[in-house]
Parts: C-alpha cells; structure tokens; sequence
C-alpha cells in the first residue's frame, strides 16, 4: 500500500502547504473576517482561515503575504462550524454510498462513517477495499466499520474468514469495529468474534455495540470485552445508564425510533448537563427521512432543546472526530485539519448556505456546485443488477403449516397459530393475513409461511431489497406473487407491486439489488410512492423498508426468516427448516 493512501498529504503536498503560511505562496480560498466555532476553547472566536487545497493551513489574525490567485471570501456577518459527521451511515438503505454522499455534503454532513456490511457480503475482498478507496476520491470524507458477524443465520458463514476481517480491520479507512450485533453469542462463548474485538481494541479503534435494552450488568460486560459506545438507549435512563457505565452514547434520531427530542427532554430532567460523550446519528433511515438534510436536523433538535451550541454542533463534529481518534484530521477549524467548513446565517440555524469539503465548494449560497462527473462505475467493483436464471411456479408455493409469523411493530416478529383456509390460492382482503415467501437468490431454497400484521389488500409484491439479496415475496394472491417475481427478474432487483394483473409500483434497484443508481432526490421520490401504495393497502407501521431488509435481521426478537429456515432467536435453533428446491 502506498504511503499516498496511507497519508492523506505526501511529503511535497506538506511541503508546499509549509510555504503558504510561510508566505512564499498564495493559499487557494482566505476566509476573512470568519466568525467560527473553535472547540479548544469551547467559544466562537474571529479570525481569518487560510486554505491550500484541502487543507485548513493557518487560522488567525494575519492575513496572507501573497495573494495570488486566491479567492478571499469576506464572512462577515456568518457563522463558520467544521462540517458535520454521520457516524452511523447505513450507505445501501435504496441509495449507494456515492449519492447519498454528494445529498449529505450539500447539506453540510461532509463525513460519513459507514456500515460495511453489504459490501463484506456481496464482495470479494479486493474488490470491496478497491470501492472504498475509490470512494475517498469525493469530496466528502468516508470511513467505515468492520462488521464481526452476518446479522443473520447463513447457510454458509465463511465470508468471515480470518483473512478477510484481518484485511477490513487493518485497513486505514476503517475506524471501528461492529457494530457487534451478536453479542449474546460472544457472552456465550464465541472466541472468534471475541479474538477479533480483541484485534479491534489493539489497532486502538473503538467498538460501537448493539444493545438495545441492556441491563447494568450486560453493559458492564460489554465493557470488559471492549465495547466503547451504543446507539441503542431508547429513554434518558438508559443514556444515563450507559454514561454512568464509562459508554460514549449516541443518541438516534431515525425513521423508526425518531427518538432525540425526548431524550433530551429525559436527559434534562435527569439533571444531565455534560454532552461531552454523547453522538447523535440518523442510523442509515431511508430516503426520505432526510428530505430536510441529514445531521443538521439532529443539531437543530439540541438547539431547539435549548442545549450550548457548542455542544449541539459538538455532538456532530469535535466530540465524534475525538471519539475515533481522528479529530487530528477532522471535527475542528484548525492548522492540519481537512477543509471541511459550513457558512451558517445565524448559530441557530444549523442548514448551511455554503459548505467547503476538501476545500472544494459543493454548496454556494444555497446553489449545489458539484462539478458534472462521469457516472460511478459500479459494475468495476462487482456491482450491478442481480441475474435470476432460474424459475419459480405457483406449485411451489405451499402455505400448509400450522405456524405463521406476526409483525408486532415494523421490525419485530413473533410466531402465531394461522387459522387460514392455506390450500386456497387466493386469501381475502378483510385481514391483515398474506402468504408469505422467502427465496434464495440462486433458486436453490425456499421459506413459506403466513405472515399477519403486514397489509390487508397488497396482490402480489416482491422485493431483492434484504441484507443477503434474498427474494422477499408478499400478497393475497399466489398468481400476483409470481407474477411480481417475474417482474423482479426481468428488472434485475429492486421493489415491485401486482394488482390485477398490472404492475402498480415499481422501484429500480440495479446494484445488488438493495441500491438505486439515482440521485438522491429521485430516489427519495420513487421510495414515497411505493410507501404510500403500500399504506394505501393497509400497512400500518412506521417504515415499510426497514421491514423488508428486517425480516432475516437475528438480532431482533422473536422470530426471524432466514436462509436455513424460520428461526428462534431466543432459543437459537430452527423452527422449520427451509425447502430445498
């Protein structure tokens, strides 16, 4: 690996920065008169701030010897705060990496730090490290996590081979571990998952865990094995819990748990008044979630409840930068650190008229400014529509036993005891039960069962749009169904609604079946249409999306559909096993 990839300045890029503040040559932009926050001294200050290409060079009461070219910018009258970091990016929620980049630093997130799962799985190795060096090539800054376990029960897990974590968590974008979904099997024993938490702690990068409802004693022995901070504290007590527990905490605000102003609300009450290890995180929501910008709207919610600015924007800057260890590069306005600036109207408007990332202007004054590039080409990564070469018949869809699985809220599933007329091929629209399958993506298994709580009129619906790629079909009727499959693999991934035999909605997801390679805005609009068709068709929950990518998720209770069957996530074992086709 070369020192270029590993240093993010060369020796002579150094060099040339050296003579900028040395006055022997012009810097690229000179913000004047700039008012900015300055988290050393936990105050606004005023200074001017040099930069040379993408680095913040000098930031004080001098002005450059040499002008040059340079372009002075006067910033009087705004308000200037490091660019903000999504620490818990889902990048593969209907958009990719790329656009959900390009929307986020428009709206002042110029950081992500990003889940790799879907990429660790659909991936060989090389390829996967080649994209997010790729990606590092954008203005916007992207790091990731290396994931220790599937989320789910795969019929073979030896994706996570000693070699390929080893090559994930050494690599120099990667900043954490986890996040460590199956933790009660490193509790139980799993030394594999333990050795590589262990490598994590070694290589001094954090631990994010997963531990929604963790007592006392849990989060005490999370902490002994390494884990450093949660997202999961869904009141002020459990925040206050994992605090008190040495955790830092980061506070989420997404589709299905859009918790934030009531933890703040809780926090107060509590008497909590030092955020210095609190992190907020929209936990990868889908498109439209973020119609209004993504960690602005977090940074909004602290102010309006009346938090110190200072650690409103912290909270989405410094204390995350200083959090992984990388505030030498990010989360402050100072000498060293990569340009990444937000120009505000006011400080309590945290939706920035301009934004810099890597010196670069992609927001100006409220015009987007990113240069026209060529289409990302996925398809060098391995990444492209999925190829369905096999068949399924009606005949194959059975719906005779006993047990079907219900949706208590979006994500979680319990069993129930079906009383459906199962031989039927079609099932009435006056309940909530639809028949229900499950089917690997290579046709060689299949999973049928009922599922109640989903929609009361929806025909025939399929969906690619799962962590492992799998086949997802839903409806009333088994005609409709196969149909939607159909459609599906003539599409190559992605969403698709039947109704009398008419395809009714439809989402294109050509890359692994799971992303769009539209903009963001498109996307988002394509997402609220075939939401707002499925709520018209009686789906009741929050968020229809997280309940197709959850439905094979073990580390949600109760129950969970995977590729070796309908499984207990209590008792670890299969319920019913999968069919072999």
């Amino acid at each position: 690996m070369s020192t270029e990839r590993i240093h993010r300045w060369t020796k002579t890029r150094l060099r040339e920065h050296l003579s900028v503040v040395k006055g022997e040559r012009p810097p690229t932009i000179v913000l004047k008169n700039a008012t900015y926050l300055n988290h050393a001294r936990r105050r606004w200050l005023k200074a001017n701030i040099w930069i040379a290409d993408d680095q913040i060079v000098y930031v004080g009461k001098s002005l450059p010897e040499q002008i040059g070219d340079a372009e002075v910018v006067d910033c009087t009258g705004e308000y200037i705060v490091p660019g903000y970091i999504e620490h818990h990016a889902h990048p593969f929620q209907l958009y990719n990496p790329y656009s959900l980049a390009k929307y986020a630093s428009e709206r002042g997130t110029t950081t992500l730090i990003n889940d790799n799962l879907v990429y660790f799985l659909n991936l060989e190795k090389k390829k996967a490290l080649s994209l997010i060096e790729k990606l590092e090539e954008l203005p916007t800054t992207m790091y990731w996590w290396a994931r220790y376990d599937s989320q789910t029960e795969l019929i073979k897990d030896e994706m996570f081979s000693n070699s390929k974590m080893k090559a994930w968590l050494e690599h120099h974008l990667v900043v954490q571990g986890g996040e460590l979904t199956s933790w009660p099997k490193v509790l139980q024993g799993d030394d594999t998952t333990l050795h590589w938490m262990q490598e994590t702690t070694r290589l001094r990068k954090p631990i994010e865990g997963h531990l929604p409802g963790a007592s006392e004693k849990t989060l005490s022995q999370m902490a002994l094995l390494g884990v450093t901070c949660d997202h999961e504290a869904i009141t002020g007590e459990e925040v206050v819990r994992r605090l008190d527990l040495g955790y830092t905490v980061s506070l989420r605000y997404s589709s299905i748990r859009p918790d934030l102003p009531r933890l703040f609300e809780e926090l107060k009450e509590l008497g909590v008044d030092y955020f210095g290890r609190c992190l907020m995180t929209t936990d990868g929501s889908p498109p439209s979630f973020y119609k209004d910008g993504v960690m602005n709207q977090c940074i909004k919610i602290a102010l309006e409840a009346g938090l110190d600015p200072v650690d409103a924007y912290g909270m989405a800057t410094y204390y995350v930068a200083r959090y992984y260890n990388i505030d030498h590069k990010l989360g402050m306005i100072a000498p060293g650190r990569i340009a990444h600036l937000n120009f505000l109207e006011s400080m309590d408007n945290p939706m920035p008229k301009s934004v810099l990332a890597k010196g670069q202007w992609v927001l100006r004054n409220g015009t987007p400014q990113g240069k026209e590039t060529a289409p990302f080409e996925w398809g060098d990564y391995g990444i492209g529509p999925i190829h369905i070469d096999w068949s399924l018949g009606e005949d194959e869809l059975h719906f005779s036993m006993p047990m079907g699985i219900e949706m208590t809220n979006a994500v979680i599933l319990k069993p129930y005891q079906t009383t459906l007329e199962t031989a039927a091929t079609e099932l009435a629209t006056g309940h909530d039960e639809s028949f229900f399958a499950m089917v690997d993506k290579q046709g060689k298994w299949l999973v049928t069962t009922t599922l109640k709580g989903f929609a009361t009129a929806v025909m025939g619906m399929a969906s690619s749009y799962s962590y492992t790629g799998d086949i997802i079909l839903i409806g009333k009727s088994i005609p409709a169904m196969i149909q939607a499959f159909n459609e599906l693999k003539a599409q190559g991934g992605g969403l698709i609604l039947v109704e009398n035999e008419e395809v009714i909605g439809r989402v294109r997801l050509p890359l692994l079946g799971m992303m769009s390679a539209a903009p963001m805005e498109d996307i988002m609009a394509e997402e609220q249409s075939f939401v707002s068709l499925l709520r018209e068709r009686g789906y009741k929950f929050e968020d229809p999306m997280y309940s197709l990518q959850f439905f094979s998720a073990t580390h949600l209770p109760y129950i969970r559909v995977t590729q070796r069957g309908i499984y207990d996530v209590r008792k670890k074992g299969i319920l019913f096993p999968a069919i072999m086709r």
